[in-house]
């Protein structure tokens, strides 16, 4: 089946089903569709009559009530359209594929200390050149598989374990990321704890991360801990959020400019942030510090992220600036590594389709955003991106090493232009279509022969229920 006719027919599944669900009367509910589906709580429900939807979303399976189900799921819907994705490197020239994931969940309450929740994902591509990324296909897995025991409760503070697979995510998502933009989110394996109170929130937990697979139920277990830490949020009333966090990594194969070898890392942050009305902020901090083969890590980062929004003017404009220094390797080939490792951080951190990721990179980036109508959203970029270190290369969004770096000794690496539009056609349904422009620069073009800017496109429409 050609592109466009796959395109036209799950474009009219989609419509259809948003048209259905329109059709059905429009009742409150708990909360809207959250980032991790097994954050909402439609427990609101169980005193109402249910209509329609509000049985798919709570359902008592018993008489008494204290045994209830509620089920979800999405559909999404990539085009993307890439023109020189690596500056002509590999003369990969243009390349468009489509990207499809679907997911259903079931959440079973058994009063109000125990939980199972479910989810199966199918992440799909078709046409790409060189085939999929670890980030596009993923045919068929288990997405979140756990069990939930609230071991204390009172007022408004509990303790509550979590074991089995489930899906992280954490502050901005520079360190730890569910990957919501790429087509494979990402989800690990083993035990959580957390406390939770009105103003303090705490998490410890210690995961395995497995190795994705394309295919069917295939994925490979790490069968080690390799990822473990702690991380808490205290809200300050009227004022500043702080989170406060450790995450260590274990990786037996790391690739770094400084080489390839086993690498134990730990991290301690900080992030202090207010969003809303008014002034708004983001800043976080961050040092690593373990061993890499036999030498040892010395990394650093720090982000300052502030803006203004303009809550009672036209379009409720939002005019920001963002600034960040991630460390790269002071000196190539001395066995010790200076390099930042963003462990599994959120992809578009720097745009909707980084060409760069957070690694060895100063970047100053202005974005501001405009609710052009009530359900229509812009905003636009423009992202200047240097070396930090001329001792180290540049790497991927994903974190992974991209170019070598230590021959040149040119430090700016190119700018990004973008524009990105979001329109919430309805509570189930919303279109994301964005465009890309990067103008590369005296590194770029003092590594690769003939370097070419690069143009990204893509639009996205996703349903969920």
């Amino acid at each position: 089946m050609l592109p466009l006719q796959i395109i036209s027919a799950y474009l009219r599944k989609v419509t259809l089903a948003a048209l259905l669900f329109n059709l059905l009367p429009h009742y409150s509910l708990a909360q809207t569709y959250k980032l991790l589906r097994f954050e909402e709580d439609y427990s609101n429900l169980a005193d109402s009559t249910r209509h329609g939807y509000q049985k798919l979303k709570y359902s008592s399976l018993t008489a008494d009530g204290q045994i209830w189900l509620s089920m979800g799921g999405e559909a999404r819907l990539e085009y993307v359209d890439f023109n020189n994705e690596d500056w002509g490197r590999q003369s990969l020239g243009h390349n468009n594929f489509l990207l499809q994931r679907y997911s259903l969940h079931a959440d079973i309450h058994f009063g109000e200390r125990f939980r199972l929740f479910t989810q199966l994902r199918s992440a799909l591509q078709h046409g790409r050149k060189n085939g999929s990324r670890q980030i596009d296909e993923d045919q068929l897995n288990v997405q979140n598989l756990f069990l939930d025991a609230t071991v204390f409760k009172q007022k408004d503070k509990a303790i509550l374990f979590r074991l089995g697979r489930q899906e992280l995510d954490y502050g901005s998502g520079r360190l730890i990321s569910v990957g919501e933009g790429p087509n494979a989110r990402r989800y690990f394996t083993g035990a959580k704890i957390a406390y939770s109170s009105n103003k303090v929130n705490v998490e410890a937990f210690a995961m395995m991360a497995d190795t994705i697979r394309p295919g069917i139920f295939d994925n490979k277990p790490s069968k080690q801990v390799n990822l473990w830490g702690a991380y808490s949020r205290i809200i300050i009333p009227k004022q500043a959020n702080l989170d406060l966090y450790y995450v260590g990594i274990y990786r037996d194969r790391s690739v770094f400019e400084e080489g390839i070898a086993a690498e134990t890392r730990h991290t301690v942050g900080a992030r202090v942030w207010k969003y809303g009305g008014g002034f708004i902020y983001n800043l976080e901090g961050a040092y690593q510090f373990g061993s890499f083969g036999q030498g040892n890590i010395a990394a650093w980062t720090a982000s300052v992220d502030i803006g203004y929004l303009f809550e009672n003017t036209m379009f409720k404009p939002s005019i920001n600036l963002r600034n960040d220094y991630i460390s790269g390797d002071k000196q190539a080939g001395d066995g010790n590594l200076g390099t930042f490792n963003p462990i599994y951080p959120k992809g578009g951190y720097f745009g909707f389709s980084p060409q760069i990721g957070p690694v060895n990179l100063i970047d100053i980036h202005p974005y501001a955003t405009f609710d052009l109508l009530s359900k229509l959203k812009m905003q636009v970029d423009m992202v200047f991106n240097w070396r930090h270190s001329l001792q180290d290369g540049i790497y991927r969004p994903s974190g992974s090493f991209n170019l070598s770096g230590s021959a040149s000794h040119k430090r700016y690496i190119g700018t990004a232009y973008l524009a990105n539009f979001t329109y919430a056609a309805s509570k189930q349904v919303s279109l994301v279509t964005g465009i890309q422009y990067f103008k590369t620069g005296a590194f770029i073009e003092d590594i690769i022969p003939t370097p070419k800017n690069g143009i990204f496109f893509n639009s996205r429409i996703a349903f969920k229920f």
